[in-house]
């Protein structure tokens, strides 16, 4: 993975994509508690992934690309259907009868989609925005991720406005949530 200062927006978001695909693949074979780790793993990048992209990414495609607004909101429509399958994957929970069959539909879905994003979207920014708006941009991403929620809320809404409103507050909420979460896991298993 890409790390450095100067990555751009699309080089750390397709390097996030790839993070995404390893841990489905690692969710499919694996059982109990890691799975449970990786399946939380999987939420939070993906929520954290998503609302940097609807906050940063997409409303610059809508005005550089041809047809940007077209593709964004195919783009947009993919994802929150994704975020509507992790949240009721998410309440279903790892140990559910039906939890495999779906995280493997999901996982097609959501790679189809970052297929299709790095095609029509990732590669027109390339050639319509200069080396160095894609590497402030990756700065955008990171600071939008770094107070972005953990968990999907497909009813907030996909636009840019609804991430920046609503993101804030769902994170404090998401990150209390999994401090309390992380922390029952812990006392438990000293029990």
């Amino acid at each position: 993975m890409t790390t450095s200062i100067k990555q751009d927006v699309l080089d750390l978001l397709t390097d996030q994509h790839h993070e995404i695909k390893a841990l489905f693949g690692q969710l499919a074979r694996a059982q109990g508690a890691d799975k449970r780790e990786l399946f939380e793993r999987l939420v939070r990048l993906l929520a954290i992934h998503e609302s940097a992209e609807e906050i940063v990414v997409h409303p610059t495609a809508r005005r550089r690309i041809a047809q940007g607004e077209k593709v964004v909101a195919n783009r947009e429509h993919e994802e929150d259907q994704a975020k509507r399958e992790l949240a009721a994957l998410y309440d279903m929970g790892v140990e559910h009868p039906d939890f495999d069959a779906r995280l493997a539909s999901l996982a097609e879905a959501v790679i189809q989609h970052a297929t299709r994003e790095e095609l029509e979207e990732f590669s027109a920014l390339r050639q319509n925005a200069s080396p160095e708006q894609l590497r402030l941009m990756a700065g955008a991403v990171r600071a939008a991720e770094a107070m972005a929620p953990t968990r999907p809320h497909p009813h907030s809404g996909e636009s840019a406005t609804a991430n920046l409103v609503a993101g804030p507050p769902m994170a404090l909420f998401d990150r209390v949530r999994d401090g309390v979460r992380d922390w029952r896991q812990s006392h438990h298993e000293q029990d």
